[in-house]
């Protein structure tokens, strides 16, 4: 079912933003004088570690995952000076929510290396053909990278979002293609491969890479965009406005070797993908994950007192448990989608 290549890029991009997510919760921790004991890499049995001024660093077996464990996690440990529980909400406050800020900040970081070292942005203001795919519907047309298209069917095409829309509108009905090549007009009939009930020909736009800053605020901007996005489909998937669609690990490792063959570029735009969800998942108010924890941190700062540690630590415990379940739920269907 899976490669070599696709498990080592699996690993390595899940191992990243879990990284990323912790390091954020440990460098919090650290500044505002939590004492962390443990920040480890993975689950499991540990495979190698060291201390140093009093944290232990340790690489475990099981790669995706890992976690910061703080002094005052164990309600008996709340007592003591730099444990969690001492701290004001604020602090408290801002180190659970670091995690999840810092993946969004490594997906920016990503976004910013795309358009800066490898695909660029589209040029969607342009109808100029920058790929062509090999054994593509366009391909077998002679279709060329270069090209420019001005009509298709007739009808004038100034941009590339109206060269796209035409074209899906006409999955496996042939349409005609007025193209512009080296001061030249001609017509290339072509019939579009359906797919997901949307016709597709095989062709990308031009790609343009970016300054350094320019980049930057790409990535920050498209980072931004990805997060309202992702926040927009949950609210429609749980009113019902859209099916919920939802990928397990086992999905998101077949989709990771997918782009991985596709090249380094896409796989960093899946990985910061995948790192905005990780951070918007980490802030849902469900037990168990980043966001209920801000809850109960929210409620206190309103009640001036914290919920008992053993009541929290119940509803976590819950939480933990379902989300284990669901877990094995989508990995199974996973599972069973890729052996269709």
């Amino acid at each position: 079912m899976f490669n070599l290549n696709t498990i080592v890029a699996a690993v390595i991009i899940f191992g990243l933003l879990v990284f990323v997510h912790e390091l954020g919760h440990f460098l919090v921790a650290r500044w505002v004088g939590i004492k962390v004991l443990e920040f480890a890499m993975g689950f499991g049995k540990v495979l190698f570690g060291w201390e140093k001024e009093g944290t232990r660093y340790t690489l475990r077996l099981f790669p995706l995952g890992g976690f910061c464990r703080m002094l005052g996690e164990d309600p008996d440990d709340s007592y003591k000076e730099g444990s969690f529980q001492n701290k004001p909400v604020r602090s408290r406050f801002a180190v659970i929510a670091a995690g999840s800020l810092m993946n969004f900040l490594l997906a920016a970081v990503l976004f910013s290396l795309v358009y800066f070292l490898f695909l660029g942005v589209p040029q969607t203001q342009s109808t100029q053909i920058g790929q062509v795919l090999e054994d593509s519907r366009a391909y077998e047309v002679g279709i060329k990278e270069g090209d420019v298209i001005a009509a298709i069917n007739g009808n004038e095409v100034d941009d590339w979002d109206s060269v796209v829309s035409k074209i899906h509108a006409s999955p496996e009905e042939e349409i005609v293609l007025l193209v512009s090549r080296n001061n030249e007009q001609f017509t290339v009939p072509v019939i579009p491969r359906e797919e997901g009930g949307r016709g597709f020909i095989g062709i990308a736009p031009v790609y343009e890479k970016y300054a350094l800053f320019s980049s930057i605020y790409l990535g920050f901007t498209y980072t931004w965009l990805f997060i309202k996005l992702i926040f927009v489909s949950l609210y429609q998937m749980i009113t019902g406005a859209i099916p919920a669609d939802v990928a397990g690990p086992v999905g998101i490792v077949a989709v990771v070797g997918e782009v991985a063959q596709e090249g380094l570029g896409n796989l960093f735009s899946l990985a910061a993908i995948i790192s905005v969800n990780l951070g918007i998942i980490n802030l849902l108010p469900i037990p168990a994950l980043d966001g209920s924890r801000l809850v109960f941190l929210a409620i206190e700062w309103v009640r001036g007192k914290p919920i008992d540690p053993q009541k929290e630590g119940f509803i976590h415990f819950i939480g933990f448990t379902v989300l284990i379940l669901l877990m094995i739920l989508i990995a199974f269907q996973d599972i069973s989608r890729l052996m269709l």
